[in-house]
């Protein structure tokens, strides 16, 4: 699963930590997500959307 969340990250000015920080998480936690390396549960790909400003299909792309 493809995600655009470094891009949707940089352009509201917000840290991997400070996003990791809202949806209760580590850092290391959305940097293996942002690089394919980890695919996030559903209630974190909500959280993460959530804080991101965006709906989840938005955010995660299913190829």
């Amino acid at each position: 699963m493809k995600n655009i969340i470094k891009a949707l990250r940089k352009k509201l000015r917000m840290t991997q930590e400070a996003l990791a920080r809202e949806c209760s998480v580590v850092r290391q936690t959305i940097n293996c997500i942002e690089n394919d390396k980890y695919d996030p549960t559903l209630e974190l790909a909500f959280k993460i959307a959530k804080a991101l400003n965006r709906k989840v299909d938005e955010v995660f792309i299913y190829e």
